[in-house]
């Protein structure tokens, strides 16, 4: 029976096979695409190689090509050197022919030169010894007349120094003082403000000699014009605190022969007013040479005054101490207690007397018996001054401190004596100018006024104390029976400043301009004493009404100028220079010692 076949199958069946050979052709497609990739990937490879190779060999071409130029340019240099060492070789040996006979022709004339010295050595054998002696002789007397000379020339400047000094006490002067600091890490700070001109950091004041300071007055684009000052001396960076004090320690003598004394620092803040007047803080690590060498004037001043009384008589002389500070134009007494007994700063008036003189009203004085009281007494009332950090010091004075020693007397000598009855005399003149009157003031009286002065004559021409006498009498005791009174005011004044550099704000600006404004006040009265107005404005500040005595009486003024060396403080420098040379040209009212020691006698 024919087996039956389905056509259906059949096509089903070979499109199977079709699409499995498609399949297949599909699948060698894809392996001979992915084979291509392959090739094509290795042949991107070889050509990248094949340029590289390239490359490599032109680079290598290139270099062979430069190291035959090299070589080519170092065979001809070694020809030319070889050529110029033929010639020197060539010159050498001329010269070597030419040494050869000057060697032989020196040679004979030395030979020459020998026999002589030895003919004229015996010649002059006898007269050598005779001129070295002579003239060792003159040697020794030149360098004698040296030695001579030069101390001649230091006794003359010694000499020239004293003169100054007794022309400065006469004139009544104030004497003036400065010291430069040295730099300091601060210096080196820059600020926005500093503009483009020279760095801020730069020295530009000297101390060149013991007597001037020069200043470089540097300005951009400008030639460098320096700026000479002159004071009765200048201290350098190098010089030590005791060197700045030996020059101060004069002073004190005066104190015990009647005068009155005040020393006051002043410059910029950060200038080393501080530091000059009361020294470093001592470290514990510090030996107490070391703490001794850098105390300041203030306890240098106090140990050198209880040195001079230790001198003196025993129980002769009492010392009360007294720390005020004018803050914002307030003066506050800083040894005053308050109810429990502790250190508080409490505000006080300062008033002219009907004598003229400036009075504190309610003043503490504290009194003591040597240095270390005195610092004791300082150092406790110390963290009650006005403190506050700005961009120029961290630690910046926002007052000035003035530090009062006053020694009394209770058997003053005769140049005390003397000092006491011109006072009397002074005071008497004072209440005669003054528009007021009193039914037991002598004014109204002119047999009374005339008799007074015949009394003072007769007691000022004795050498022996004798009662004191007043226009106007009163129940006070005698001059030998009340305590001679003389002060020494030690004063740090409060750093000026440039509002914009200290970078303050809020209270410490009004500070600031409180300090400004009274350190100004003190620039105007120096500058109407030394141009002898009729009007010296004291009273425009607290500061100068409460030194009026010292600044314009008849003390011993002394003005410690503290002043930075860089360009960044320059202009603050140069106002602290320029108000030295104005206090330089204050004659204040005459002393009184050389006249009042010619009545003594």
């Amino acid at each position: 029976m024919p087996l039956f076949i389905n056509r259906d199958q059949i096509f089903a069946h070979q499109v199977h096979l079709l699409e499995h050979k498609l399949r297949s052709k599909e699948e060698r497609i894809l392996e001979l695409e992915t084979e291509n990739a392959i090739l094509h990937l290795r042949l991107a490879e070889c050509l990248g190689k094949l340029r590289r190779d390239q490359e490599e060999e032109t680079k290598a071409l290139n270099h062979y090509q430069h190291q035959r130029d090299a070589q080519n340019i170092t065979r001809s240099a070694l020809s030319k050197l070889l050529s110029a060492v033929q010639a020197v070789k060539q010159d050498l040996s001329e010269v070597f022919a030419v040494y050869v006979s000057f060697a032989t022709e020196l040679e004979e004339q030395s030979k020459q030169l020998l026999e002589k010295v030895e003919q004229a050595s015996s010649s002059l054998n006898g007269h050598r010894g005779d001129e070295i002696q002579n003239l060792q002789a003159h040697v020794a007397a030149l360098e004698h007349s040296l030695e001579e000379e030069k101390e001649r020339c230091r006794a003359e400047r010694q000499r020239r120094k004293e003169i100054h000094n007794t022309l400065v006490e006469l004139r009544g002067n104030i004497r003036v003082h400065c010291r430069v600091r040295p730099v300091l890490p601060f210096d080196h700070i820059q600020f926005s403000t500093s503009g483009t001109g020279p760095a801020s950091s730069e020295e530009v004041v000297y101390a060149i000699s013991d007597d001037t300071v020069m200043v470089n007055c540097l300005k951009t684009g400008m030639p460098v014009q320096n700026k000479m000052f002159e004071f009765e001396r200048v201290h350098g960076p190098e010089d030590s605190q005791d060197a700045v004090f030996e020059e101060v320690k004069p002073l004190l003598t005066s104190l015990l022969d009647g005068y009155n004394v005040c020393i006051m620092a002043y410059g910029q803040t950060g200038s080393g007013k501080t530091h000059t007047m009361m020294g470093s803080q001592p470290l514990l690590e510090h030996s107490r040479t070391q703490q001794d060498a850098q105390q300041g004037i203030i306890p240098k001043a106090a140990a050198e005054l209880f040195r001079l009384i230790s001198e003196k008589p025993a129980e002769s002389h009492t010392v009360e101490v007294s720390v005020m500070e004018v803050y914002n134009n307030e003066v506050f007494d800083l040894l005053a207690r308050d109810e429990q007994g502790n250190a508080a700063g409490q505000r006080r008036d300062v008033i002219t007397t009907s004598s003229g003189a400036i009075q504190v009203t309610s003043l503490t004085y504290e009194p003591v018996c040597s240095a270390s009281e005195v610092m004791q007494v300082i150092s406790s009332v110390l963290k009650l001054r006005a403190h506050c950090p700005t961009l120029v010091h961290t630690d910046s004075s926002r007052s000035h401190l003035i530090v009062t020693l006053t020694i009394s007397s209770k058997s003053p000598n005769a140049l005390a004596l003397a000092r006491r009855l011109q006072s009397a005399k002074k005071d008497m003149q004072r209440s005669t100018q003054k528009e007021w009157w009193s039914p037991r003031c002598r004014r109204a009286n002119p047999a009374a006024r005339h008799s007074s002065d015949e009394l003072f004559a007769s007691t000022a021409s004795s050498p022996c104390p004798s009662p004191s006498y007043s226009p106007c009498p009163s129940p006070r005791q005698s001059i030998s029976q009340t305590p001679f009174r003389t002060k020494l005011q030690l004063v740090d004044l409060a750093g000026s400043e440039c509002v914009g550099m200290s970078g303050v704000s809020g209270a410490a600006l009004w500070e600031v301009s409180c300090i400004n404004r009274s350190l100004s006040a003190l620039s105007d009265v120096l500058g109407a004493l030394a141009e002898q107005r009729p009007h010296v404005p004291y009273r425009n500040s607290k500061l100068t009404h409460l030194l009026q005595d010292s600044i314009g009486g008849d003390a011993k003024l002394l003005v410690m100028l503290c002043v930075s060396p860089t360009q960044r403080f320059i202009t603050e420098s140069l106002q602290s220079l320029g108000l030295g040379m104005r206090a330089r040209q204050v004659q204040k009212e005459q002393p009184r010692k050389k006249s009042n020691t010619l009545r003594v006698k």
